[in-house]
């Protein structure tokens, strides 16, 4: 018996359908059967899944799916504003737009190619956000999905102006934990932090590892390129690893937030936690023709050997 020599074509492995409105989704998929799936409205990663078949990724129940509101859960895109830190709109508008794929864009560094398959996508602003925000930029995303399941981000944004204009920007990652009091995040021990329940006053974390009992709503600063969330229960790690993202977000709103918030469940509380690679209390600055270049990339390993795969990133990225 012979055996099949077939060659696997990456660009058949990107399927773009429509949603219940309308709006175009792309899926990525790779042979060993991990996928993710990217919508237009907001560049929006709205599922990442292993090889198994798990969603990785936290998407609450009570998600609104119809523009222009953002959906809660996935990976948000917040820019130009991260927060209510600015004039604008919670988070800014990049999340709810409707992105464009971008079937020519202009090559990237080859160290931010992998195998896998991967779609770009681009937001221009439009007539109404050049009222709120009166910037003109290019903001092109890559979303690829590695032959190991691997999910990378790659944010590119230049500016197209004639004056220079300053951002804030975070992946608002929703990671789908198994109970939140049995998770604790590695890689922000002894770093001074933003806590946005105390008026954005500024502390420095004095413990091993975080973990959770209660709502927390912070910005570490000047963090690590790899961060690590354990999940204790599903023996699982997320491996968070970032470039031109100095910021990393911690956020859980638990039991009382959780029920003033239209689109979360009471007690969904338990099952997410959001881990942000950002750029918060330094805005970038880009001068007219300039390009900011920021990278996320999250992986999901069995934690028996995640913490010699950590301590290897971290010789390399930290």
């Amino acid at each position: 018996m012979g055996h099949s020599s077939a060659v696997w074509d990456p660009r058949a492995a990107i399927e773009v359908t429509k949603d219940s409105n309308g709006i175009d989704q792309v899926t990525l998929r790779v042979p060993r059967g991990s996928s993710a799936r990217v919508s237009l409205h907001g560049g929006q990663v709205i599922s990442w899944r292993n090889e198994r078949g798990e969603e990785l990724l936290f998407t609450s129940n009570k998600a609104i799916f119809k523009p222009p509101k953002a959906m809660r859960g996935g990976i948000p895109i917040c820019f130009p504003q991260f927060g209510n830190c600015g004039s604008l709109e919670q988070h800014g508008f990049a999340r709810n737009k409707i992105w464009s794929i971008d079937d020519n864009p202009p090559p990237l560094h080859p160290n931010n190619c992998k195998g896998g398959s991967s779609i770009d996508l681009l937001l221009k602003p439009s007539e109404e956000d050049l009222k709120c925000w009166p910037h003109c930029f290019e903001y092109r995303l890559r979303v690829s999905l590695g032959l190991d399941g691997d999910l990378t981000m790659v944010s590119r944004i230049r500016n197209i102006d004639s004056k220079p204009f300053r951002f804030s920007f975070a992946h608002h990652t929703y990671f789908s934990v198994s109970d939140i009091s049995e998770v604790r995040i590695e890689g922000l021990e002894t770093l001074d932090y933003l806590d946005n329940l105390r008026q954005r006053e500024r502390f420095t974390e004095q413990g091993d590892a975080i973990t959770f009992e209660s709502e927390v709503d912070r910005v570490y600063l000047s963090s690590p390129n790899v961060v690590a969330v354990l999940d204790h229960e599903k023996k699982r790690t997320f491996v968070i690893v970032k470039e031109g993202l100095p910021d990393v977000v911690v956020w859980n709103p638990w039991e009382k937030k959780s029920k003033s918030m239209a689109d979360f469940g009471d007690e969904e509380y338990k099952q997410m936690l959001c881990v942000d690679g950002a750029a918060i209390e330094k805005p970038i600055t880009l001068k007219p023709g300039e390009e900011w270049t920021g990278q996320l990339e999250i992986s999901a390993v069995p934690s028996s050997y995640c913490s010699d795969r950590f301590d290897r990133i971290k010789g390399i990225g930290g």
